[in-house]
């Protein structure tokens, strides 16, 4: 069965498996300890940290290991705050980030008062060093941004905004998670964090760098392990096989970077040409090669997952109707790009050619089997149902919805005549999840003349994401939104 999903975690790699197995046999004392077991231990140890600092580009006792990467990364925000507070208790981070930074700017607020500057990104997902630059402050403790993004596989502009902060004296932290197995990460930064299963190590093993010279003061209990920045026993044999997967898939990141890299590109051209209404999203040239995001319209995100999965392809998805939170992504929405269906494919090492070929043949089947299932209209529709007089689902209502005005004006086409009512429907979704507010718009489209509008209330957020990316993609006009009864009326022109 196909996995594509290494971006979530990565398959064991071979060298890890083998390293895990020696160490569990020769790994198991107390590496703190002067006998004879202590010292072998504490060998496997040393040797695992150089092995890791010479794969970050940092000194050995600049990098501590960390039971996950969301350890490192709390510990690491927590503690350059903590040494920084008499400089001030802002924090900036990119609106991408990864949640475990999300969730430990989120605890920093709301534990000190601190305030959290969030910096926006473009459509591809990648920020700015001249956001970063006006996001920091006099007062700015700590900077944070991920070398690369987890979900859509952007890199971001490290380096420069590194240079950025060192020049204001902000320290940054960089969550480099999705890129440490390719590369090191460029550019002057202050403090690092990655995850071993990630790139092929054990799960259960994080990365926390922390260069001389930066104020550092560790939160929680004292502890003489890790510098004491990372409490409690070291779990050495996936330590071991953690660093030992690092330096193996480095030394393979050259020739495989080329190979998947081709393999995506492939998956980026021919997806839009196989599916329609398909928007790809990232950066096209300054990514990960590994990882490519597609978002279908009119497919609801969890049943494509399902299909798929039924067909043996293991994927993911930043659909709000995979999830439980029926929010979309914070990815997405920073992005501003349709969040429906989407699908993240994120290929191990070593994926052969045959599957992404196979996955191309199968996904425009699955897609259209799912929009079938949801009765998605075909180019014909809204001539069918003129024709017919008969009314699409979704309660559709040629009177202005009641909540308030649309945007008003000459332009907007006021003035309450027969000839302009029918120029207005109104689609009620209120209730309805994704892709439903979308497919119903769609359904009506095609009755309302050009220069009419259709007005469709929803209150599932993702229709703030969805409905002005189908406007894009249609070449139609996203009038605006407004507050309506349980909801929100998002108001769309018909321009062609």
């Amino acid at each position: 069965m196909p996995y594509f999903d290494a971006a979530s975690s990565a398959p064991l790699h071979p060298v890890a498996r083998q390293a895990l197995q020696a160490a569990l046999a020769d790994g198991w004392a107390d590496p703190a300890r002067l006998y004879r077991e202590g010292r072998a231990a504490r060998l496997l140890l040393d040797s695992a940290r150089e092995a890791a600092a010479d794969a970050v580009g940092c000194r050995p006792d600049e990098l501590v290991f960390t039971p996950s990467g969301t350890h490192a990364v709390h510990a690491g925000v927590a503690g350059a705050l903590a040494g920084r507070r008499r400089v001030g208790s802002r924090l900036a981070v990119s609106a991408v980030e990864h949640s475990s930074v999300l969730h430990a700017a989120a605890a920093h607020e709301a534990a000190t008062g601190g305030a959290v500057t969030e910096v926006p990104v473009d459509r591809f997902g990648r920020v700015s060093s001249d956001g970063y630059d006006e996001a920091l402050r006099p007062d700015t403790a700590l900077a944070c941004l991920q070398s690369a993004n987890h979900e859509v596989g952007t890199e971001q502009p490290v380096a420069p905004v590194a240079e950025i902060c060192r020049s204001r004296g902000v320290p940054l932290l960089v969550d480099a998670a999705q890129s440490l197995g390719w590369r090191p990460v460029e550019g002057a930064w202050s403090l690092l964090t990655a995850s071993a299963h990630k790139w092929g190590g054990p799960a259960g093993v994080g990365l926390l760098a922390v260069r001389k010279g930066v104020r550092f003061a560790p939160q929680g209990p004292a502890d003489e392990r890790e510098s004491g920045r990372a409490p409690g026993f070291q779990n050495l044999p996936a330590v071991v096989a953690a660093a030992a997967s690092l330096r193996a898939v480095r030394a393979e990141a050259a020739a495989e970077s080329v190979r998947l890299r081709a393999l995506v590109d492939r998956i980026r051209a021919r997806v839009p040409e196989l599916v329609p209404d398909v928007e790809v999203v990232g950066d096209p040239e300054r990514r990960l090669p590994h990882l490519v995001t597609f978002s279908c319209l009119y497919v609801d995100g969890e049943a494509l997952l399902h299909e798929l999965d039924r067909a043996d392809f293991s994927v993911s998805s930043g659909s709000s109707c995979t999830s439980s939170t029926l929010t979309p992504s914070h990815v997405l929405r920073a992005m501003g790009v349709l969040s429906e269906g989407n699908v993240r494919v994120s290929l191990p090492l070593g994926t052969p050619e045959a599957e992404v070929d196979r996955f191309l043949e199968v996904l425009p089947g699955v897609v259209s089997g799912v929009r079938e299932r949801f009765g998605v209209p075909v180019a014909a529709a809204g001539r069918e149902q003129a024709a017919s007089g008969s009314v699409p689902a979704g309660a559709v209502s040629a009177e202005p919805v009641s909540s308030g005005p649309v945007p008003s004006g000459p332009d907007r086409g006021e003035g309450g005549g027969e000839g302009e009512r029918r120029g207005k429907l109104v689609v009620d979704a209120l209730g309805r999840r994704c892709p439903i507010p979308v497919i119903e718009l769609a359904k009506v489209f095609g009755d309302v003349p050009v220069g009419g509008t259709v007005t469709v209330l929803a209150d599932d957020e993702a229709a703030r994401l969805d409905i002005p990316a189908w406007c894009e993609m249609r070449g139609q006009e996203y009038v605006g939104e407004r507050p309506a009864d349980h909801g929100v009326a998002y108001v769309v022109r018909r321009v062609s």
